[in-house]
């Protein structure tokens, strides 16, 4: 009766295997939200191009503007992620400690 939480990763493949220790919660909450940022990156460039395909169709610059900011957006929003991302490899690669 040591134990306070049941392990059920091993046995019913769940992604939450170690969420006993804060470092295996916080590992869960990156990788989760690491995921959860890429669809939504996808999601901001397929609305920006439907964006400036229908301000150019219909001969709306203004819309065709906001398309593009909205596609710039997600670009950069992208790298933000990629480079935290990387950042965190790093991390794991110079102290050996596991993140991800």
């Amino acid at each position: 009766m040591n134990n306070l939480a049941v392990d059920i990763g091993d046995t019913f493949n769940s992604p939450i295997k170690d969420v006993t220790q804060i470092g295996g919660l916080v590992s869960t909450i990156v990788s989760a939200a690491l995921t959860i940022s890429g669809i939504i990156v996808l999601i901001l460039f397929v609305l920006g191009g439907i964006g400036i395909m229908a301000g150019a169709g219909g001969d709306n610059p203004e819309r065709v503007q906001k398309g593009k900011q909205t596609i710039s957006a997600a670009a950069i929003g992208f790298v933000i992620v990629f480079a935290a991302y990387w950042i965190v490899q790093l991390i794991e690669f110079i102290t050996g400690i596991k993140i991800l």
